[in-house]
């Protein structure tokens, strides 16, 4: 799974569909991701203290996750992402249209003494 918190994805499928937002976090185990602006519902509230007016709260609902795509920074278009070992020896995410990179994955691993 190549999509992290703060990455920017772009909708595929659905009723916000093309709609571009922010990833505010992931539910790996369930696989959905709640994305900024997207799959807005209504959440009707009772009066309260800590809401007296009460009524309807929208708020974002998390989406499957394979309906989104992320959206490379370089190109600005949705892309599919790939691993690659970087020049450090660090492991990180690709842009497959571009072949930008889009951050690292794992540090560089350290090299283990040859015993003789």
């Amino acid at each position: 799974m190549h999509i992290r918190t703060n990455d920017v994805v772009a909708v595929r499928t659905g009723k916000d569909r093309g709609q571009r937002g922010k990833v505010l976090g992931i539910d790996r185990a369930a696989g959905k991701v709640l994305v900024e602006g997207v799959n807005r519902v209504y959440k009707h509230v009772r009066r309260s203290q800590k809401n007296p007016q009460g009524g309807r709260l929208s708020k974002e609902m998390p989406i499957q996750l394979s309906n989104v795509m992320l959206v490379c920074t370089q190109c600005g278009k949705g892309t599919r992402t790939g691993a690659r070992q970087a020049a450090g020896g660090a492991k990180e995410r690709y842009c497959k249209k571009c072949g930008a990179g889009l951050g690292e994955i794992a540090p560089a691993r350290k090299s283990k003494p040859v015993m003789g």
